[in-house]
């Protein structure tokens, strides 16, 4: 039976494409070091990747939240700890003024509560990447005004914050309040106040009310501590979870790769296979096409 020529080199061709076709691919293999380009390769594998990259998606942001939640609660604490040296040194100051002292230690010492207090509106007007840590969800306006005499002198505060609290999603089923509590930011507020009557019952040399100042003063110290506390701890599970966010994100990039890395010694010895029948199907046509009219009809 007689082939026709044109059915010969059809084949050819078509064998030769086919060669050419797999050989590009196991060349995009071997350099990209993917087993999947296209849908087409694995259809279930595809749709694991995707899955998979979506939760690497979502962890990615709930590390972003978690740096932010972290940012805060540090600016928070940091705070604090700034106020809570003042209270310190005014407990300090309080239990001196309730002693036996000179009319002239004791403005002194109104004068340098004074600056305690000055330092204190200015801690709580605190603010961090443009918004005021204090001042609950009302971020954008300074939470304390300082009402004052005609001498200029602080003679109180009122809070001008609100009671909310921002809420930071650190997991799909978690979330945490970085930012200080009602009580403490309000509480910073009666600290601050009761500034202003430990300083005014020392310039007034009023012994009982400087007993009494201090007193309330000491109250504001627990809150504080409290309050630092609180943040330390906010910390701690912020940084927990950061850790166990990075573990969880290496586990999918380790699954990610069982599902679309390819085996990368298997695919070039099959690649160096294709390409040595590609070799021979060059030849092999080289040779069919040389054949002349004639030689068919031998």
């Amino acid at each position: 039976m007689r082939i026709a020529s044109n059915t010969v080199s059809d084949n050819i061709v078509r064998q030769i494409q086919n060669l050419g076709s797999q050989s590009a691919r196991l060349q995009s293999l071997v350099a990209s070091g993917q087993r999947i380009t296209n849908p087409e390769d694995d259809p279930a594998a595809v749709s694991r990747v995707i899955n998979l990259e979506n939760e690497r998606r979502s962890i990615e942001q709930f590390q972003r939240n978690a740096s932010r939640a972290l940012e805060v609660s540090q600016a928070s604490y940091s705070g604090l700890q700034q106020i809570k040296k003042l209270s310190d040194r005014a407990t300090e100051i309080g239990t001196l003024g309730t002693g036996t002292v000179s009319a002239e230690a004791r403005t002194a010492y109104a004068a340098e509560v004074d600056q305690l207090l000055e330092q204190a509106v200015q801690l709580g007007n605190t603010k961090f990447r443009n918004d005021y840590i204090f001042a609950g969800t009302a971020v954008d306006a300074a939470p304390f005004t300082a009402a004052r005499n005609a001498s200029g002198k602080i003679t109180g505060v009122t809070y001008a914050g609100n009671s909310a609290q921002s809420s930071i999603a650190l997991s799909e089923s978690s979330a945490v309040t970085a930012g200080t509590s009602a009580d403490t930011n309000t509480g910073i507020g009666d600290f601050i106040n009761r500034l202003v009557s430990l300083r005014d019952s020392l310039q007034s040399g009023n012994t009982t009310a400087v007993k009494a100042a201090q007193t309330e003063l000491l109250n504001s110290e627990d809150l504080l501590v409290n309050s630092l506390s609180s943040q330390g701890a906010v910390q701690m599970r912020i940084e927990v979870n950061q850790a166990q966010q990075k573990d969880r994100a290496a586990n999918l990039e380790k699954l990610v790769s069982s599902e679309a890395d390819g085996d990368l010694p298997s695919t070039i010895v099959k690649l160096n296979q294709n390409q040595v029948a590609y070799q021979a199907a060059l030849q092999s046509a080289s040779n069919i096409m040389k054949l002349s009219l004639l030689d068919y009809l031998k």
